[in-house]
């Protein structure tokens, strides 16, 4: 059962809060609160919009990231409704990603000229073993994965394990690093069947992030399982770091284009 606490009046609708929500607004403070009544919940709004919104209630003293939220209708539990991938945002993240690449001779030679923060084989395996992870993300070419494989237990809790299907595992290191630092954002459903991704950062020029956003909707739509039944795209959502959600409007992205 659920208790009906206060109702607010925010853009002109009536919303309801429940005994739970009031104890997490008052823990989140009025900043959060004051933010919140720039949003109309009962609302999913139309792409520009929203990111306009989530720019209006970012309140964070530091550049706050701006993240995704996709409800899709898949079944998870299901080997033919995976979704999992990566795609390079033609604006970037806003975060410098340190890359470490497990390669040797020549194609370690490749991943320094890349860009590549750290380049090694067994060393950074020894070190990782030991409890070092200053790195963001891990491209490893095939012939060093017998050795990758090792740290399985480490980095596959940490998301950090290399997978040739967002193009980590590659002998095409060059071009992996590249699109990292260029902003590469690896995407994978969760249990639930949401998606969670960074677009940005809330000091972005509007058109950016939803360009961003829109890139990475188009990819998920273009991944979309055949096995998927029903409405796939259920739900839309973005918000800034602590501040509160904003539904997007699913139909509005074919407008913004």
């Amino acid at each position: 059962m659920r208790y009906w606490l206060a109702t607010f009046f925010v853009g002109g609708y009536s919303v309801k809060t429940t005994f739970e929500e009031e104890i997490q607004m008052a823990k989140k403070g009025k900043k959060y609160v004051d933010a919140l009544k720039l949003v109309d919940r009962s609302k999913a709004y139309p792409v520009q919009e929203a990111i306009e919104l989530v720019k209006k209630t970012s309140f964070t003293k530091f550049d706050a990231t701006v993240e995704v939220a996709f409800r899709l209708g898949v079944d998870p539990k299901k080997a033919d409704q995976q979704i999992r991938g990566a795609v390079v945002l033609p604006n970037g993240t806003g975060k410098t990603q340190r890359v470490l690449v497990f390669a040797k001779g020549e194609k370690a030679k490749e991943a320094e000229a890349a860009g590549a923060d750290y380049v090694g084989d067994t060393d950074y395996v020894n070190k990782i073993q030991q409890g070092w992870f200053d790195f963001d993300v891990i491209v490893a070419t095939p012939d060093m994965m017998g050795e990758v494989g090792k740290l399985g237990r480490i980095l596959g809790p940490r998301g950090l394990m290399p997978n040739p299907k967002t193009g980590t595992v590659t002998f095409d290191v060059t071009k992996a690093v590249q699109d990292i630092k260029a902003g590469k954002v690896e995407y994978r459903v969760d249990k639930a069947g949401n998606v969670h991704a960074p677009i940005g950062k809330a000091s972005f020029e509007p058109e950016k992030l939803a360009e961003n956003l829109t890139t990475l909707f188009d990819t998920l739509m273009k991944a979309k399982p055949s096995a998927a039944k029903g409405t796939y795209m259920k739900n839309v959502s973005v918000t800034s770091t602590m501040g509160p959600g904003i539904k997007v409007d699913p139909s509005s992205f074919a407008v913004a284009k």
